[in-house]
């Protein structure tokens, strides 16, 4: 059921690309962000398991930390700065969590969306009825992430198998209802099971690392590492 509190945003969030709904059964949704850092903090000390690059080790270690931050969920379309720009700290929706841990390695996906979509619109979603780029929401927008990512060569294939899923990785899945989700894969194994490593995502309750992987139906998996650097400098991407 959606939260409340989108409702009240005046906006449809079928049409944002960013769905919301309760945790998932036994994660404790209503639990507060500032409940979960001594759980973090414990986490970071333990042997962690390594992507085999760098950068998503620490973009995992971005994601981990965002699990400390209190960020209530909010969908309002909000003015922001470009580039480099971001909503107000305390709010956020499911690819803030995403762009903020981004952000925290260097790589500004407003940026990084914007000049794609600016030379490439047509290869985007039609589905808020816009007529350019708008650097004010497309990086915030699910199915514009999973189009970016793809177009990048970030894609990795969608399985079953936990051990397919390296910290680092971004993962979508369609909630139902036309809901999409967003949320990154980190370094900490599921009690459940050692080889499924957790997520970190907002889906209404804040920034939370849950054992949500296969909870829904995953649409995409990712493995970017930030733009293309070419020959002789400049800015780099790889998987």
């Amino acid at each position: 059921m959606l939260l409340k509190l989108c409702a009240a945003a005046g906006l449809a969030l079928s049409v944002w690309g960013c769905g919301a709904r309760t945790a998932a059964p036994g994660q404790g949704a209503g639990r507060a962000a500032a409940q979960q850092a001594p759980e973090a903090r414990r986490e970071a000390a333990r042997p962690k398991p390594s992507s085999g690059s760098e950068f998503l080790d620490r973009l995992s270690e971005a994601a981990v930390e965002r699990t400390t931050r209190e960020v209530r969920y909010d969908p309002t379309y909000f003015v922001i700065p470009y580039p480099n720009g971001d909503v107000p700290e305390e709010v956020g929706v499911c690819t803030d969590e995403v762009i903020r841990s981004y952000q925290k390695l260097g790589v500004d996906l407003q940026r990084e969306v914007h000049e794609d979509m600016a030379k490439n619109f047509a290869a985007y979603p039609k589905k808020w009825g816009l007529k350019k780029p708008d650097t004010n929401i497309d990086h915030r927008r699910v199915p514009n992430l999973m189009v970016f990512f793809e177009r990048q060569g970030a894609s990795v294939a969608v399985t079953r198998n936990a051990r397919d899923y390296r910290p680092g990785d971004v993962v979508s899945w369609d909630l139902g209802g036309g809901l999409t989700h967003i949320g990154l894969v980190v370094a900490v194994p599921s009690d459940a099971d050692p080889e499924r490593l957790l997520i970190v995502h907002n889906i209404g309750a804040g920034p939370k690392m849950e054992d949500v992987l296969f909870s829904w139906t995953v649409t995409g998996h990712y493995r970017y590492e930030g733009p293309k650097k070419p020959e002789g400098g400049g800015r780099r991407q790889g998987r």
